[in-house]
């Protein structure tokens, strides 16, 4: 037997747990701060649930099986659904409702850089609320998210299934297929330009002539928010739903601007999100240094979705964020010394006699609010402060027979190599201050 992870599955060692945990509470902090509190559902969801909630094709990428109790189930595929589960079967819950959840979701999709089959997602939504304000606080958020683990280079890109689907009517792509083809190929538009989606878009939907040409005016990249509007309009002029969506996205980004995230947010006609669902605004979001990593945080708004379950009518909006993915590509951008441990100071041992010492002191700095590590065994100093400073604590404490005696402490600062020795109240106020 080889020993070996699933293909699209992945480890994460101690070293990078550290730093997707810290990533993770950031993350978690920036929604509590817009009131958002968490949510927790199952991994594993009966079939019927999932089934045909997010397209024909993303269907084929659920995990699904047979349990021992011969129940049709699968591992969820996002955590939206679940969330409209969760409201149908809980339905005395107040609205408006908020939550954010973190949590692993399954795809059996071909894997790729900063692509995995087990991912982390982490969702944020409100419910109960169809108005542009909630759509520009989801914009907003998703912003402040980003800006939370020092990102500044990204683009929310944004469009409106109202106006998409305008487009496909005026293309003549009614029918239920060619309409979710058309909208596949128009989602990889920045992947394969301009020219290979017109002529892919002219053979496979044999477009030709005026609606082939209001086609390319649609489609044209880098125009400003103005331009963009502007071709949007050609398709609003001769669908109210998609005259609807133009005012919509008007509103939205004029609130997101004054919420102090204009600047981080385009119209983008391409936008088209795969996932069935969506009934309003869209949004994919890139980094402007690693545009290849594809979209790290997407969704919108699916004002149906909760009914299907519920009989009800409960207008949602989301975003979700693809930590995996992000984090892959923070690690590109911004690679930093792995630290090994959560501890800041490793306590060292010389022998039996000092171990009592030792396990004393790091209980005193673990009182103090400062994480410590006692090296398990006594060993050469040497030895303790290689290993200090491969797993990244900041300070080493030595407690020899003589620090013990005098009841002091030698802190010895692994970056600069300065040591110096103090009564041990001393050394746990001088980590506080160091360590703050």
């Amino acid at each position: 037997m080889k020993p070996q992870a699933l293909r699209g599955f992945r480890d994460y060692l101690p070293a990078e747990m550290l730093a997707k945990n810290r990533m993770l509470d950031r993350v978690a902090a920036t929604f509590e701060s817009f009131g958002y509190p968490p949510l927790a559902t199952p991994a594993l969801e009966y079939t019927e649930i999932l089934l045909g909630k997010y397209g024909e094709e993303e269907d084929k990428l659920l995990y699904r099986f047979k349990d021992n109790g011969e129940r049709d189930v699968c591992m969820r595929y996002d955590l939206t659904v679940p969330l409209a589960r969760v409201l149908a079967e809980h339905g005395d819950v107040l609205m408006p409702f908020r939550r954010y959840q973190i949590a692993p979701v399954w795809r059996a999709e071909k894997p790729a850089r900063g692509r995995y089959r087990e991912f982390l997602q982490c969702d944020a939504d409100l419910v109960g609320v169809n108005d542009p304000a909630a759509d520009a606080e989801m914009l907003l958020l998703g912003a402040a998210v980003l800006r939370s683990l020092g990102i500044e280079g990204f683009q929310m890109r944004v469009n409106h299934r109202g106006i998409l689907k305008g487009l496909t009517k005026w293309l003549g792509l009614s029918a239920q297929e060619p309409e979710a083809a058309f909208l596949r190929l128009l989602d990889k538009l920045p992947k394969i330009g301009e020219g290979a989606f017109m002529d892919e878009a002219e053979r496979e939907h044999r477009l030709s002539g005026a609606k082939l040409d209001g086609l390319r005016r649609y489609v044209a990249q880098g125009r400003s928010t103005a331009e963009c509007l502007a071709a949007m309009g050609e398709i609003a002029e001769e669908d109210a739903g998609a005259a609807e969506g133009v005012a919509r996205l008007r509103r939205v980004l004029d609130l997101a601007a004054a919420g102090g995230a204009g600047g981080a947010i385009a119209l983008d006609s391409s936008i088209a999100r795969g996932l069935g669902y969506y009934t309003g605004i869209i949004y994919e979001t890139f980094l402007d240094d690693r545009p290849d990593f594809g979209s790290v945080m997407s969704g919108g708004r699916y004002d149906d979705l909760v009914g299907i379950f519920a009989n009800r009518s409960l207008p949602a909006v989301g975003i979700s964020l693809g930590v995996d993915r992000l984090f892959a590509a923070l690690e590109e951008l911004r690679p930093a010394a792995k630290q090994g441990t959560p501890a800041r100071v490793l306590v060292a041992l010389f022998d039996e006699a000092g171990v009592g010492a030792a396990l004393a002191f790091a209980g005193q700095l673990r009182a103090a609010g400062i994480a410590a590590v006692v090296y398990p065994e006594p060993a050469k100093l040497k030895k303790q402060l290689k290993y200090a400073s491969e797993i990244g604590v900041a300070y080493a404490a030595i407690l020899g027979s003589d620090e013990i005696a005098a009841g002091e402490v030698t802190l010895k600062a692994m970056a600069s190599g300065i040591q110096e020795r103090l009564a041990v109240g001393q050394a746990i106020a001088r980590l506080r201050e160091s360590l703050a």
